[in-house]
């Protein structure tokens, strides 16, 4: 009986000439409204593939995409299919990346997608589209249907569906290759309204790494015959510049929010609770922007929930050195300090600095004064212990230099008092301390005020 040898390459040549015939038949099938017969078509493409698109040529991936998003788009899946229709957009713009998986030859779009594949030796070439024309037809009726949706919705602030909307939006635009980034913006703060952070952080994400900053020109020009100022495209306005009937041409850039796309990206992984990204992300961001001051305060907060306290430590001080008005960064920055002994002074300089800026903290207030008058709890078992030992000339040492913390003290409560005169907190704290110091006329008086606060709570 003879052998029957397989060839790869001939098995690989039947898959890609089977692949080709079903997209083609596919695409006839989208283009006569038979949208049954398409998807059957793609159906039987996408199972050959098996999810590696890599394996086609640039020219098939179009017809793919082409076919599988007009299907998609007419069948009611609107926002789906513009998503596969933007992809044309990519095969056009991107190097695509060509060579060999073992025996297949492969087309990466994008470095990224030819990074992430760890295959070595694959050279860039260029593709040039041919559907762009066929879709500004199909497209063009849904796109101002689109964006009409998505204002309306993100007027009625329902904002998923504006976010959905609004990428639609974007994604048909840019398979009829003009690229929005201010839609993809739209789309992304949308999602972040409705809290939805992955479809947030996937819309920001593309505009950062896409070199998006949001800034426009807008050219004017004013008519002479009826003395309005006009908009212009910049084609129209440079051929005006030679008519006798326009003047005052002017050019007007929006300022570049780069800046914020990163602030914004960063709050949303913490919000998120993805701290160690959040981290990540922020230390690029700052390279980038050295002197925001909302990354820093970002990178802080996500260092102290992540559990990183010296980290937190250095960002609250780089932060402060931009933004040295913030009170509670100056608290958060005292409390970190008051841990260690050794920087007890500067725990107390941060802790008053809070206070300079807000004469309302009560945090600040109570944590300064507990500082200054140490671990009250160690003080006394330290006292008890000597007292039982029978040295009661060290034991009395011990609770006269309590005494003397305490009237350190006193100042610090006193302006808690003040500047909250019904927080009970720290009437009763100075009834204490006035007790401890042996001041019994203010002892008394700060027992009077305890009762009457502690009879108004009943």
């Amino acid at each position: 009986m003879k052998k029957i040898f397989l060839s790869l390459a001939l098995v690989s040549l039947t898959f890609a000439t089977a692949q080709k015939k079903e997209i083609a038949n596919a695409v006839k099938a989208v283009e006569s409204n038979d949208f049954a017969g398409a998807n059957a078509q793609i159906a039987a493409a996408e199972s050959a593939i098996g999810g590696k698109t890599q394996l086609l040529e640039p020219a098939l991936l179009e017809q793919y995409y082409y076919a599988k998003g007009l299907a998609l788009l007419k069948t009611g899946k609107s926002t789906e299919g513009a998503a596969y229709l933007s992809r044309i957009n990519d095969l056009g713009k991107s190097d695509i990346y060509v060579g060999k998986d073992g025996k297949s030859k492969v087309y990466f779009v994008g470095k990224a997608a030819a990074d992430a594949s760890g295959i070595s030796g694959l050279k860039a070439e260029k593709f040039s589209t041919t559907t762009s024309d066929k879709l500004a037809v199909a497209i063009n009726p849904l796109i101002q249907s689109s964006n009409k949706a998505a204002i309306d919705a993100y007027n009625a602030k329902n904002y998923a569906v504006a976010g959905a909307k609004f990428r639609e939006s974007y994604d048909l635009l840019k398979a009829a290759g003009q690229v929005n980034g201010q839609l993809l913006y739209n789309s992304a703060l949308s999602y972040a309204y409705a809290r939805d952070n992955d479809k947030a952080l996937e819309g920001f994400g593309e505009l950062i790494n896409s070199g998006y900053t949001g800034v426009q020109t807008t050219y004017t020009a004013r008519e002479k015959s009826t003395g309005k100022t006009i908009d212009l495209d910049k084609a129209t306005w440079e051929t005006l510049k030679k008519s006798p009937d326009y003047s005052d041409f002017k050019t007007e850039m929006s300022p570049s929010i780069e800046a914020e796309l990163y602030e914004t990206y960063a709050n949303i992984l913490s919000d998120a609770g993805k701290y160690d990204e959040a981290i990540a992300f922020i230390e690029k961001g700052l390279k980038k922007f050295p002197t925001s001051v909302r990354l820093s305060e970002l990178q802080s907060h996500a260092y102290y929930k992540a559990g990183k306290t010296a980290e937190f430590a250095t960002s609250l001080k780089s932060y402060l050195a931009k933004n040295p008005n913030d009170a509670v960064s100056w608290y958060n920055l005292g409390v970190l300090q008051s841990k260690d002994p050794a920087l007890k002074n500067d725990a107390e300089s941060a802790f008053k600095k809070a206070i300079d800026l807000d004469a309302k903290m009560i945090n600040a207030y109570q944590n300064l004064a507990y500082l200054i008058m140490g671990d009250d709890d160690t003080t006394i078992t330290q006292y008890e212990t000597l007292r039982k030992a029978g040295k009661v000339d060290e034991a009395n040492k011990v609770m006269d230099a309590r005494r003397e913390r305490f009237k350190s003290a006193i100042p610090v409560v006193e302006k808690w008092h003040q500047a909250h005169p019904d927080n009970l907190d720290a009437v009763t704290l100075l009834k204490g301390m006035y007790q401890t110091t042996r001041n019994e006329g203010k002892h008394k008086e700060f027992k009077a005020k305890e009762d009457a606060l502690k009879a108004k709570a009943k």
